[in-house]
C-alpha cells in the first residue's frame, strides 16, 4: 500500500503537506506554502523526483584532523582520505525505460484525477 499526502492549513493561513506511511507514521513534512496551489505543486514535485533521486551518504564530522606531514602525499593516499560518497543508480537506469514509462503513466492518471468531472447520464432508478 502506498503512502498518503495530507494537505492542511496552518493558523497563519499558509498551507503544508505531510507524507504519511500506511501505518500513520509521518515520513516527511513540507515547508510552508503561501497558498493551496503552491502546496499542490510541491506535492507534484515530490512525486516526480522521489523515485528518481540519488542516495548520497554524508559522513559524520570527524574530530580535529592530525597535522599534515611536511612531504607531499601520494595521489592514492589523497583519494583514500577524501570522504566517500556512494551514488546508487536511479530506478530508470536500473530497470531501463520501464520506470520512466511507469512514472509518466502515474503522472497522466494524477493529472486526469485533478480535472473536474461532469456526469451527464444519470441512471433511471
Amino acid at each position: 500500500m502506498a503512502g498518503m499526502f495530507e494537505l492542511f492549513a496552518e493558523a497563519d493561513a499558509s498551507f503544508r503537506f505531510r507524507l504519511t506511511a500506511p501505518d500513520g507514521t509521518v515520513m516527511a513534512l513540507s515547508k510552508s506554502f503561501p497558498d493551496k496551489r503552491a502546496a499542490l505543486a510541491g506535492i507534484a514535485a515530490v512525486r516526480e523526483y522521489a523515485g528518481m533521486g540519488f542516495i548520497t551518504e554524508i559522513p559524520a564530522p570527524q574530530q580535529a584532523p592530525a597535522p599534515a606531514p611536511a612531504r607531499a602525499q601520494a595521489p592514492a593516499q589523497a583519494q583514500a582520505q577524501a570522504p566517500k560518497r556512494s551514488r546508487l543508480s536511479s530506478a530508470a537506469r536500473t530497470f531501463g525505460g520501464r520506470a520512466a514509462r511507469r512514472k509518466r503513466q502515474v503522472l497522466v492518471r494524477w493529472r486526469q484525477s485533478l480535472r473536474p468531472r461532469v456526469v451527464t447520464n444519470f441512471p433511471a432508478w
